[in-house]
């Protein structure tokens, strides 16, 4: 399956399990703050996210386990 994503960079907070919670993240330079965490669930190899961005905009965010990398995989604007 060729999916489209893009690369992206994630700053965490980790809870008291140690399992990683996106707080912010960057397009670019644009910095896009995480209001609140709508949904969260475990793929074999990822991690996924949907969260709500202090733009108002909904994202889906996904950390690869495998090469320890972040990921977009979805982005729609309010």
């Amino acid at each position: 399956m060729n999916d489209e994503v893009l690369a992206i960079r994630v700053e965490c907070y980790a809870g008291y399990r140690g399992e990683q919670t996106p707080q912010r993240f960057y397009l670019g330079k644009r910095r896009v703050e995480v209001v609140t965490v709508l949904d969260r669930w475990l793929g074999p190899d990822h991690r996924y996210f949907k969260v709500q961005g202090d733009d108002g905009g909904t994202y889906i965010v996904r950390y690869d386990v495998p090469s320890d990398r972040w990921e977009l995989t979805m982005f729609s604007a309010r």
